[in-house]
């Protein structure tokens, strides 16, 4: 069995960038995403700020090129361009050549298009497509679709941990020798579903988001997509492969507390952790950089800051990049990866915005100036509701 599978390709969307460039130029410039709504129509505009891209869905369809016959929502447009970008950067010219699958995360799936449209499509036949398109499993599928793979498709929604456990399945698909690449990652769109959910859950800061910060008030919600090349030590080799960094280590756990809130002593945040330095075969010395989940909820950072407490002797360099991007749900751990792959190839640390007093339980304190570093090893933590904890360990 490989004890490492290969990362060969990034894609990116987000709200500092719709590239791995320009995402990348962003966070070691300090230049926050972070904005007041503007793309949708809610009553909650003046009340709270998002990580948005300023990119409209016509002109998405543009720079896809899809007919005006499409159906494809703004999460599965997210994600197409992002997927895209990641097989170009793959040197994919043809991606059926090598048993090739697709494993796509989301949360709002087509949501984004069904709550403008499911009370008038009874007497709107052209609305029917959008109400077809609502499930998660069709965005995987318009996806994969698009980039023209005829392999394996499957689709992951585990709330905020669900990109990292579609690279986690990836990941083991390659391992035990069922597929030979996989496209792996997520895709969400900003919605009213959503931010009417936040906003009842009171956890929806209506300022810029503060991780691991004593004020934090809560979280700003996001959108974005990410996608990464999983491939075999076979296809590098027979095909002399740039490899980017690997998936060296996993683990995913369910704390089982509360639906919507961490445990108090971050139980499952600890198994997920211990879980993938198990799987990696390293200590937690041997990590360099956490690309921690740092929601700016109270809850969620205590309970985080709690688990990186009990797991390290001494908590390496860490940092929340959703100060730039917001929440970006099942999206958020593919955003990261390529983040972790970013600060691997570059040995840099990307900072923490936004934070200026230190949390009174625990002396954690996030990194808040761009460092430069040997890094060999990357982990990155990502919690979703239900209690779904899941870590990812990248290396060099």
């Amino acid at each position: 069995m490989q004890t490492k599978v290969a990362i060969t390709g990034m894609g990116i969307v987000s709200s500092i960038g719709i590239s791995v460039e320009e995402n990348f130029h962003a966070l070691i410039s300090k230049k926050s995403g972070i904005s007041s709504v503007e793309l949708i129509e809610t009553r909650h505009a003046n009340e709270i700020k998002v990580g948005e891209i300023k990119i409209t869905n016509q002109q998405w369809q543009k720079m896809l090129q899809l007919p005006d016959s499409n159906s494809f929502t703004r999460t599965a447009m997210l994600g197409a361009y992002a997927a895209k970008q990641a097989i170009e950067n793959a040197a994919i010219t043809n991606v059926n050549e090598v048993r090739t699958g697709f494993i796509s995360s989301t949360s709002v799936g087509g949501m984004d298009f069904t709550e403008k449209h499911y009370k008038q499509y009874e007497n709107h036949p052209e609305y029917i497509k959008y109400i077809e398109s609502h499930n998660a499993g069709d965005t995987s599928n318009k996806i994969a679709n698009y980039l023209g793979i005829k392999g394996f498709v499957s689709t992951i929604s585990t709330a905020c941990s669900s990109a990292a456990n579609a690279i986690m399945l990836g990941t083991t698909m390659i391992e035990n020798g069922y597929l030979d690449r996989v496209i792996v990652g997520g895709t969400d769109a900003l919605s009213k579903f959503t931010i009417n959910g936040f906003k009842t859950l009171m956890i929806l800061s209506d300022t810029y988001n503060t991780p691991f910060d004593q004020n934090r008030k809560g979280l700003n919600l996001g959108e974005a997509a990410a996608y990464l090349v999983l491939e075999s030590d076979e296809v590098v080799k027979n095909n002399n492969k740039n490899v980017l960094a690997y998936v060296c280590g996993y683990g995913n756990a369910n704390d089982a507390f509360h639906q919507t809130a961490s445990s108090e002593n971050g139980e499952g945040a600890y198994l997920a952790m211990k879980q993938a330095f198990n799987k990696a075969c390293i200590l937690p010395d041997a990590i360099d950089y956490i690309n921690v989940h740092g929601t700016a909820t109270p809850n969620n950072d205590l309970s985080e800051g709690r688990a990186l407490e009990r797991i390290f002797a001494k908590t390496p360099a860490f940092s929340s990049t959703k100060a730039y991007t917001g929440h970006t749900l099942a999206a958020a751990a593919a955003i990261e990866a390529v983040y972790s792959v970013l600060a691997l190839q570059n040995n840099t640390v990307f900072p923490t915005l936004n934070f200026k007093t230190p949390m009174e339980e625990f002396n954690l304190i996030p990194e808040t100036e761009v460092i430069s570093k040997e890094i060999n090893y990357v982990l990155s933590n990502s919690f979703g509701f239900g209690g779904n904890c899941s870590t990812l360990i990248f290396g060099k």
